[in-house]
C-alpha cells in the first residue's frame, strides 16, 4: 500500500501544477452551485469566509516565499533537493506551501459551494497532496538520513506551530522582490477564480435577476489583470530579479 502511495504521489508531483486548476474547471463543469437554504445572504456569508481561508492560504504562501528559500519543488519535474531547508516557515511546518494550497482551494470550493464540490473536490486534493509529501518525506529521508530524521520529529509535518516564529526570522530579511516574483501568478489566479466562481454560481442560482451584480463583480477583473500586467512587466524586465535567486517550485 505504501509503495502504491510513493507512486501517486510521484506521478501527481510530476502533474501539480496543472492539478488544482484542473480540479477547479472540473468542478464548474460537473458540479452545480447552491445557496445555503437558498439565502442569498449566507451565501456571501459563506463567500467572505471561502475569501478569508483563501487568503490565509496565501498568506502562508507569501510568508514562505518571503524568508528562507526551498529548492524541493523538484528537478526536471522529479522530487529534488539540494539541502534540507529548516528556516523561516519551514522552522515550523514542514510544507506551508502545500497547505497553504489546500487552504486556497478549500476556500475557493465554499465561495463556489457545490455540495459535491465539498464531498469529493477537497478530500481530493488532500489525498492528492497526502501521496505527494509521501514520496518527498520518502527521497529527503533517504538523501539527508538522520538530518531529516531530526528535522522530523521537531517540526510538524503540516499544520504550523508559530511558537518561536519571531525568533526564526529575526536574522532573515524578507524578500519582497522574491514573493512578487514567484506568487504573482498565484494570487493572480486566486483572484480570477474568486471573481469567476462567485459570477458564475450567482448566475446559476439567481439568473437574470443577479445581472447587475454580476457585471460588477466581473469588472473587479480590470484592476487585476492590470496589476498582474504591470508586474509581469517588471519581472520581464529584470526589475524584480534578486542578486541570490534561485528557482522555487512547489
Amino acid at each position: 500500500m505504501n509503495k502504491l502511495l510513493l507512486r501517486i504521489g510521484n506521478f501527481f508531483f510530476y502533474y501539480r501544477n496543472r492539478v488544482f486548476p484542473l480540479f477547479m474547471i472540473l468542478s464548474v463543469l460537473l458540479f452545480r452551485p447552491r445557496f445555503p437554504n437558498g439565502s442569498y445572504f449566507w451565501n456571501t456569508v459563506v463567500d467572505l469566509v471561502g475569501v478569508a481561508i483563501s487568503l490565509i492560504g496565501q498568506s502562508l504562501r507569501i510568508a514562505t516565499v518571503g524568508y528562507d528559500y526551498i529548492r524541493r519543488g523538484g528537478k526536471g519535474q522529479q522530487i529534488w533537493a539540494s539541502r534540507l531547508v529548516q528556516g523561516g516557515m519551514f522552522a515550523h511546518s514542514r510544507n506551508p506551501l502545500y497547505l497553504g494550497n489546500i487552504l486556497i482551494f478549500s476556500g475557493l470550493v465554499m465561495i463556489f459551494n457545490a455540495p459535491l464540490a465539498y464531498l469529493i473536490g477537497i478530500p481530493a486534493i488532500c489525498f492528492i497532496y497526502a501521496c505527494i509529501i509521501l514520496a518527498e518525506e520518502n527521497f529527503l529521508r533517504g538523501k539527508f538520513g538522520a538530518e531529516y530524521d531530526a528535522y522530523e520529529a521537531r517540526v510538524n509535518r503540516l499544520w504550523p506551530d508559530f511558537r518561536g516564529f519571531s525568533v526564526s526570522v529575526k536574522d532573515m530579511n524578507f524578500r519582497w522582490k522574491r514573493v512578487f516574483n514567484k506568487e504573482y501568478g498565484t494570487l493572480f489566479g486566486l483572484v480570477l477564480a474568486a471573481i469567476g466562481l462567485r459570477a458564475w454560481s450567482l448566475y446559476w442560482v439567481m439568473r437574470a435577476a443577479a445581472r447587475k451584480e454580476i457585471i460588477v463583480t466581473l469588472l473587479m477583473l480590470i484592476p487585476a489583470i492590470l496589476i498582474y500586467a504591470c508586474i509581469r512587466v517588471l519581472k520581464k524586465t529584470g526589475r524584480l530579479d534578486e542578486d541570490d535567486y534561485a528557482t522555487i517550485d512547489q
